[in-house]
């Protein structure tokens, strides 16, 4: 066996264990949501999972565009703390929004 499929294998046993992963894909859209209430929703997953480093190093070395990775948000492989909406910059300046995380489906409860 190549160490690339070794190394491809351990990666996915890993994702199977992470917070966001029910095999079905259905919180990615949380993670790529471009509203502030879905974003904090991701962050919250984000913020009781165990794999939360290893997940935001590995989204910095791979450049990932954007999404939630880590419990950070990521444009253009950047952390920002916040997505810019088109026109103009409102007056008063936003809060941050913090939320409770989604109910976890009952295989991912501990």
């Amino acid at each position: 066996m190549s160490n690339t499929a070794t190394t491809a294998g351990s990666v996915a046993g890993v994702r199977s264990i992470a917070r966001c992963s029910d095999g079905e894909g259905t919180f990615a859209p949380l993670f790529f949501s471009e509203d502030d209430f879905d974003l904090a929703r991701a962050k919250a997953i984000c913020r009781k999972c165990s794999l939360r480093h290893s997940c935001l190093e590995g989204a910095l070395e791979r450049g990932e565009a954007y999404g939630v990775w880590g419990g950070e948000l990521l444009t253009d492989g950047v952390i920002v703390e916040t997505v810019r909406r088109r026109g103009r910059p409102p007056k008063i300046g936003l809060r941050d929004l913090v939320v409770d995380e989604v109910p976890a489906p009952p295989h991912r409860v501990a």
